[in-house]
């Protein structure tokens, strides 16, 4: 507990963007945010107030940060499950718990447990040898895609096989690089949605509107709040879903699931107990932000409301250019606020790199099409400084 607020501290392992935003969460609450960063560059080292300097993978530095805490909570799922094991053992208290965590860290886990539950998701098996893939492909139809079982995000850790002969070039040197892999079928998907939650440790959940994430490349450009077209009764099994899923794994804090939308129905891709990009929007789109509905989650406050401030939001990334440009970041910045004066920017202060989350822009308001092309001119101006629709800045 502080002693200078009496308010409970909440400890988060992992020091990227994630923490960052929740630090601004924190902020606005009067709570205290303590800070476990790998090093003092990371983006939440750079604006947190209380960062201590250590690996998520060093049992040691895990437990000497539990001690300084009274509730453990993650920006990312990296941290070994047995150091999970040991955090709750010796009677920390972790949130989400290591029971649920390990869904988020093991692809193959996570869809055998949604089998369990009769979850909708693709067809999938697990790798022991190239044959299992072959066999996989032939029966369910290729292409296939191989996805690392554990640690792959934003299109890393995922390979498209289009083959038989391309998967035997392929799987077994990443099986003798000790890469755990399984493989699934290739969905025919109308779109990808994202249905984010919340949950406390009394059990309250709360949903936020179903969104529709736009992929290049395999990483997130866009996402569209609420889903462009989504018909009430899908937004409500997608939000049912998610609910159930938190609550049958007892999560606490956010759990972000990711869909597929096919002509059939949804169909689960993924899942993140942690506040997700998907969920960038509920910043300046929502009345409560992603960040401080985990806070209120993780120490079993009272959820906040989750509805629209307006009747659209669009979400757009900020990816590294292949070339940084030479315009520097704060004309950039100032160029942006002069065109559109109206928009939101949320940097990370990370170092320049092509294909890099550097930051992203919210924009709010009425009308999704023109939301969406002004996200869009936006993201690509902070990166690239260059205006894609020809507009003079002179």
């Amino acid at each position: 507990m502080d002693k200078r607020t009496g308010l409970p501290i909440v400890g988060m392992v992992g020091g990227g963007q994630l923490a960052r935003m929740t630090q601004q969460a924190a902020i606005s609450l009067g709570q205290s945010l303590k800070v476990l960063a790998a090093d003092e560059g990371d983006a939440a080292a750079l604006v947190a107030s209380d960062v201590v300097i250590g690996h998520h993978t060093d049992l040691d530095a895990l437990v000497d940060f539990a001690r300084q805490v009274d509730v453990v909570t993650f920006d990312h799922e990296h941290v070994p499950g047995e150091h999970l094991l040991t955090l709750a053992t010796e009677g920390f208290v972790v949130r989400p718990a290591p029971t649920a965590l390990g869904f988020a860290q093991n692809k193959l886990v996570m869809r055998e447990m949604m089998a369990g539950l009769g979850v909708p998701g693709p067809a999938f098996a697990e790798v022991s040898t190239v044959d299992d893939v072959v066999a996989f492909g032939d029966e369910h139809g290729w292409p296939v895609v191989l996805k690392a079982s554990r640690g792959g995000y934003d299109g890393r850790g995922v390979w498209m096989l289009d083959t038989a002969q391309q998967a035997r070039e392929t799987v077994p040197e990443l099986l003798e690089a000790g890469t755990e892999l399984l493989v699934e079928e290739k969905v025919a998907m109308k779109r990808e949605l994202s249905a984010l939650v919340a949950r406390s440790p009394f059990g309250q959940g709360a949903a936020y509107p179903v969104v529709e994430t736009v992929q290049t490349n395999g990483i997130n450009t866009e996402v569209l709040a609420p889903a462009p077209g989504l018909s009430e009764s899908r937004v409500h099994e997608a939000q049912e879903l998610a609910l159930r899923i938190a609550s049958t794994l007892d999560v606490t804090g956010l759990l972000a699931v990711e869909l597929f939308e096919t002509e059939t129905g949804l169909l689960v891709n993924e899942l993140a107990m942690r506040p997700h990009n998907s969920g960038h929007w509920t910043m300046d789109g929502s009345r409560t932000s992603q960040f401080e509905q985990h806070l209120r989650g993780v120490l079993d406050y009272p959820l906040g409301r989750t509805d629209l401030i307006a009747p659209a939001c669009v979400m757009a990334n900020v990816l590294g250019a292949d070339v940084s440009p030479q315009m520097s970041p704060d004309e950039r910045v100032h160029h942006l606020f002069a065109r559109f004066p109206e928009v939101k920017i949320h940097l990370y202060g990370k170092q320049d790199r092509p294909g890099r989350k550097l930051g992203h822009v919210n924009f709010v308001g009425d009308r999704m099409d023109d939301l969406r092309d002004r996200a869009l001119l936006s993201a690509h101006w902070l990166s690239h400084a260059v205006w894609l629709d020809g507009y003079e800045i002179h």
